[in-house]
């Protein structure tokens, strides 16, 4: 069963400081912020904390889950090697509103080197109010799943 105010922030160490300003913006809104870290500056290692927060999501642990890095791209290419997981890479509130939309995203990645807070904050409202539409969509969205052989 998914909670369904409850999702999952981490990031690595490029990304410490933007994380905390998401997840305090966010649990402003009423949602429950699992946020599993890290907390040190010291480098870390993106993978381990994309997939820690994926798992999180595909276990229906969390509703949804947003995770950070320097590009994003790391972190999100981490998540989606969890089955079930869909998370794009976002530097604009379009492109979040889309992912959600059309592709059924249940993750969120942003690149900490790449926006400011006041734009990812606007990405993160564009993800979390954006709704799955369905229909030729959810075709698509079944065709990016794996299919048993």
């Amino acid at each position: 069963m998914t909670a369904p105010k409850r999702i999952v922030l981490s990031s690595d160490h490029a990304a410490i400081e933007l994380r905390q300003a998401v997840g305090n913006h966010i649990s402003a809104q009423g949602w429950e912020v699992m946020d599993i870290g890290p907390t040190s500056p010291e480098s870390t290692h993106y993978p381990l904390h994309g997939k820690a927060a994926a798992q999180a999501v595909a276990s229906g642990d969390c509703a949804l889950g947003i995770i950070l890095c320097g590009t994003g791209q790391g972190i999100m290419m981490a998540a989606n090697k969890v089955p079930g997981i869909r998370c794009g890479v976002c530097s604009d509130a379009f492109s979040a509103r889309m992912i959600r939309q059309h592709n059924n995203a249940n993750m969120l990645s942003i690149g900490a080197r790449v926006v400011g807070e006041g734009q990812a904050l606007d990405i993160v409202d564009a993800f979390l109010n954006a709704e799955f539409e369905g229909g030729r969509h959810a075709t698509r969205v079944d065709m990016i799943e794996p299919q048993d052989e």
